[in-house]
Formats: structure tokens, C-alpha cells, sequence
């Protein structure tokens, strides 16, 4: 694993917008950023693959006994919630993707970070984006990358489960909005019919029960990149009157997963797995450098790395209980810690990996560099 450093393409911006990617600068400073880019040899792309299954398989057991055991209260899911969450994860309804947060420097195991299960974004950059940077300046290489063709496949899968017109919804922010533009493009190419909404644009019919977009067509199935918690928050009764009459996805019972508790809860059940950090609730227990985070934040905000050489913090506007994760070292690449975001698609398996660096925690600004393997 090596990071090289490249000389842009003349026109990047405008290759880049051609593909979608319309936030490619960020505060005056490239977000997509192809002056370095990660070269990995096959023997580490199959280890990030084979680990990213792993833990699809450890958090799958996770879930359930989470269930079995009635450990809501850890996670601080609401009562009227969990019955919810019990019926669906028995039910299982569609579901279609997470991204696994690793570190890795090519030596030592992948270790989780944490699991973007319910909204993951950074998508169209790993799928297609990074795809033709390749294609146009290393052809003669390969890259970790069947995003796009898992996520048909995918949607393929679910057409004969989903009920009409699959909605897909999100706030307006234009990374959202361009990352559901390209899922409901993904669902359209596997023959799904496709609207866009905002989530602030759908409406409740209370005398039906059921919600319905402008021209008050019911909505039965729905996409929805905003967060569960955030759902559950504005809109607990109609969510929880309507939700066996709809499919959501992601299900609800994703909230098991998004959940930073789950990080403790994976070292409980399988300490000293060679994929896992130690972990915990409670307190930092033994650890002599960790990182603590709050269980429901989001793009690094409110993340504190306590090193013995003194405390990083970010700001943010998340509080509440925390889970205290082992610091998983600092090898950095010209001084930057690359996050890898591996994807794993339903029932399809892993699909690929797109980077993220920063000096120390990644957050909404870090760049996302491409790579390749030889």
C-alpha cells in the first residue's frame, strides 16, 4: 500500500462534473483530490475484502443479540421503536447497503471504525468517479470497484419485492441530493420506476394513514437517505402507525447498526477479533489512547482523540452518551491517515472501497483520493 503523488488532470473539474460529481470543491479546496491517489497489491485488496465480509457476518450476529438480549437501552432506542425493529429484522425487508469505516496501513489487519449502515454518501465517488480516473490515467491497472454493476444487481433482486414506484428522498443538501440522484439511477437501469422528493416535500394523509407525495399519490416504497433517529424525531407516529404497509430503505431496523454502541457491542461478544478495536460504553476502562464519540454523530463531528501527547477534538452539535474505541494508531502516508470506506451491497457481498484522508479524524471536508491495485 503506497500513497503517490500525481499531477492532476488538466480538466478535472469538468471530467469529474461530467460523471456527477458537482461538489468537487469544497470551501475553495478540491474534495475530489487526484494529485495523490493509493496503490495497493492484490494480496491487500483481497484482505480488505475478505474483512469487510467478516464483519458483515459479526454484525449480522450482533443484531440479534441485540434482540435476543433486549440491549435497546445501550443504544438509546426508544420503546416505541423496538417492537418495530423487532418485527422487521424477523421480516427482513428490503435492504440495500452499508460502508464499513477501516483503518489500514497494508500491514496489520483492517480494523472497523465504525458502520455507516442507514446513510452512507461518498458513493458516486467510489462507483463511478474514481472508475474512469482510472480508465483514463492507469488503464493498465485494476481497481477494488463493482459498485455500480452489485447495486443493479441489487435493485434486480428487490423489483419483485417493492410495492409501485420506489420514492427516493433526502434534505437538500446537494451531496444528498446527487447521491440519491445516482441510487435512483442505479434502480432505474434495473428496471424500477423512480421519483425524487425532499423529505421536507412528502406528505401524511391521517385519514388513510399513508404518505403521499404532491399530486397525492400513496408512497409504499421509499428510499430515505436522512437518518432513522432523525425520522423517529420528526415524525414517530405516522412512521410507526404506517410501517408495515411500506417499504423503507433502509429498514428500521438499521438503527441497530448506525449506532456507534454497536463498536462495544461487536468487542463484547468477539473480543480480540483481528478486525475489531476494544471498545466500551461504560468508560475508556484500560485504554491509554482512544477516541471517543458520540453514539448518533455524524462526518467526524464531536470526535475527541485522546493521545498522550494531548487531546484532538472537533466541534459539532451531538452530545449524549459516547463509546470510548481504542485508538487505532497513526500510520500515516505523507501525513495523512487514510479511512477506507469499504461498501458491502445486500446479498452481493463486498463491492469496493473509496479513501478518505485527513491528518487525524476524518470529517465532512476530508479529501477523497482514488487508487488502483496492480
Amino acid at each position: 500500500m503506497k500513497r503517490l503523488s500525481i499531477p492532476p488532470r488538466p480538466d478535472w473539474q469538468e471530467r469529474v462534473e461530467k460523471v456527477g460529481l458537482t461538489f468537487h470543491t469544497l470551501e475553495g479546496q478540491p474534495y475530489w483530490d487526484e494529485s495523490a491517489c493509493y496503490q495497493f497489491e492484490v494480496s491487500e485488496i483481497n484482505e480488505l475484502e475478505s474483512a469487510t465480509a467478516e464483519l458483515q457476518r459479526l454484525c449480522l450476529k450482533a443484531a440479534q443479540f441485540i434482540i435476543d438480549k433486549g440491549r435497546f437501552d445501550d443504544l438509546g432506542i426508544s420503546h416505541a421503536a423496538r417492537a418495530m425493529i423487532v418485527q422487521a429484522w424477523d421480516a427482513e425487508p428490503p435492504s440495500l447497503y452499508g460502508r464499513f469505516d477501516l483503518s489500514y496501513d497494508g500491514t496489520s489487519p483492517p480494523k472497523l471504525l465504525e458502520y455507516n449502515a442507514n446513510t452512507p454518501t461518498a458513493l458516486l465517488e467510489a462507483s463511478v468517479v474514481q472508475w474512469y480516473w482510472r480508465q483514463e490515467v492507469f488503464p493498465a491497472t485494476d481497481q477494488f470497484n463493482s459498485l455500480h454493476e452489485k447495486l443493479v444487481g441489487k435493485w434486480r433482486d428487490l423489483k419483485r419485492h417493492l410495492r409501485g414506484t420506489v420514492y427516493f428522498t433526502s434534505m437538500e443538501s446537494e451531496e444528498d441530493m446527487m447521491t440519491i440522484a445516482y441510487l435512483r439511477d442505479t434502480a432505474q437501469q434495473a428496471g424500477i420506476r423512480t421519483e425524487q422528493l425532499t423529505v421536507r416535500d412528502i406528505g401524511w394523509n391521517a385519514s388513510t394513514e399513508t404518505f403521499r407525495d404532491f399530486q397525492e399519490q400513496c408512497i409504499e416504497s421509499l428510499f430515505s437517505l436522512y437518518p432513522w433517529e432523525w425520522l423517529l424525531a420528526d415524525f414517530a407516529e405516522p412512521i410507526l402507525r404506517s410501517y408495515p404497509r411500506m417499504d423503507w430503505i433502509e429498514p428500521i431496523w438499521k438503527m441497530m447498526w448506525s449506532n456507534k454502541a454497536l463498536l462495544a457491542i461487536l468487542w463484547e461478544l468477539f473480543p480480540g477479533h483481528p478486525n475489531l478495536l476494544p471498545a466500551y460504553l461504560d468508560s475508556p476502562r484500560d485504554l491509554r489512547e482512544y477516541v471517543s464519540k458520540p453514539l448518533l454523530s455524524r462526518e467526524g463531528a464531536n470526535v475527541t482523540v485522546r493521545l498522550e501527547s494531548g487531546d484532538v477534538s472537533t466541534p459539532g452539535p451531538y452530545d449524549g452518551h459516547v463509546v470510548y474505541q481504542q485508538f487505532a494508531g497513526a500510520s500515516s502516508f505523507d501525513g495523512q491517515i487514510p479511512v477506507i470506506g469499504s461498501w458491502y451491497i445486500t446479498d452481493q457481498g463486498p463491492a469496493g472501497i473509496g479513501i478518505r484522508e485527513a491528518p487525524l479524524i476524518t470529517t465532512n471536508t476530508s479529501r477523497f483520493v482514488p487508487h488502483f491495485f496492480l
